[in-house]
């Protein structure tokens, strides 16, 4: 995976997702339209924006925080999908499918969201074309992240795994003053999100941590030496 996509595509929707761009591009009619329909939101941490199943009324522009999307496996066990942070949408992709939703999204952090209907959302990609090219771009981008998702659990070492996952939190999430990656996961996500045990995962951090690679407190990790972690991973940059 390339480092530097992962947040190509959510600064040019940044770009084109704003009241100015929006005010820009639409008539008065439909500007009036929009302002009038979207709601600002706030969920707490822990706060379920959508349920898996449950059918989409609308989509989600995180303007702080970050979400987590999930789905519950055959086992009982949730699977960690991806995660969003403050400039992405979310609850598009089953709008547009025209199905209910397939994950469950929830808050990571508190969270301060623009939720958009879907009958406001629909017409502004009819009537904008930078919003709907913007949008080909992050489903087009999204696709080719499953296709890589494929390959990193099917090629790659468990080892392998935990030094780009950790590169990609960092890179996606930045990183508080002190340089702890922006997330607080529990050990059981981790191993979660890099396909193996809970056990596997707290040996690897514990290895990490020894090599000097990474330093943990509790829950935060911060990245010591990324160039190791980066050959390490096999991670494009």
């Amino acid at each position: 995976m390339s480092l530097e996509k992962h947040t190509m595509i959510e600064e040019r929707l940044q770009q084109v997702f704003n009241d100015q761009t929006f005010e820009r591009a639409l008539t008065a009619e439909d500007f009036a339209k929009y302002s009038a329909g979207k709601e600002q939101l706030k969920f707490h941490k822990g706060a379920i924006l959508f349920e898996d199943g449950e059918t989409p009324n609308g989509v989600y522009f995180l303007n702080k925080g970050t979400a987590k999307l999930s789905k519950q496996g055959v086992y009982g066990k949730d699977q960690i999908l991806r995660f969003i942070k403050e400039g992405d949408l979310i609850g598009y992709r089953s709008l547009l499918c025209g199905e209910v939703f397939q994950a469950r999204a929830e808050a990571m952090t508190d969270i301060e969201a623009t939720f958009l209907p879907s009958g406001i959302f629909l017409h502004l990609l009819e009537v904008m074309p930078q919003l709907s090219f913007v949008m080909l771009q992050k489903i087009a981008f999204e696709l080719g992240e499953s296709s890589n998702t494929v390959t990193f659990l099917a090629q790659k070492t468990v080892r392998e795994r935990l030094a780009e996952i950790l590169l990609l939190l960092e890179q996606k999430l930045g990183t508080d003053p002190e340089g702890f990656i922006k997330i607080s996961l529990t050990r059981e996500e981790i191993a979660n999100i890099i396909g193996t045990a809970t056990e596997s995962a707290i040996r690897l951090i514990s290895e990490f941590k020894n090599d000097k690679l990474i330093e943990v407190e509790g829950r935060n990790i911060k990245i010591l030496n990324r160039e190791k972690l980066i050959r390490l991973g096999h991670v494009i940059i």
